[in-house]
């Protein structure tokens, strides 16, 4: 009984492997393909979601990086802004001082307006970047 039982075994699973080498149907290859076709076109969906996304993120990090060299740029601007009134208002009150009474304290108060407002135009330009 037992050698039966192998010999059934056995032309079983020569009858199985002499079926792997048959060719599949045309309608078997053609939902194969099908398949594939379906499953690729979803990973290439997925990849371009994934790919917006990531162009997004990107996007928004450059803008991020835009914003704050400009800021940057202005906070530099507004230094150097600040630093060329100084200098020109210390240079114009020194004029000042060969001036005496009226026309001094007049000169001082030109300087001192001039002074500030330059601080106030560099000011401006500086939050106008913001």
């Amino acid at each position: 009984m037992k050698t039966q039982h192998l010999v059934i075994a056995a032309l079983l699973a020569v009858l199985a492997l002499a079926g792997c080498k048959r060719a599949e149907s045309p309608s078997e290859t053609q939902h194969d393909v099908s398949q594939a076709e379906q499953k690729a076109s979803e990973k290439v969906a997925e990849a371009r979601t994934d790919q917006a996304q990531e162009n997004a993120e990107a996007n928004k990090d450059m803008r991020n990086e835009e914003r704050d060299a400009a800021r940057k740029e202005a906070a530099a601007a507004y230094d150097v802004a600040i630093a060329q009134a100084e200098g020109n208002h210390k240079v114009a009150i020194q004029e000042c001082e060969s001036k005496s009474g009226a026309a001094r304290d007049a000169c001082k108060e030109r300087a001192d307006t001039d002074f500030e407002k330059a601080k106030s135009a560099a000011e401006a330009q500086r939050d106008s970047a913001r």
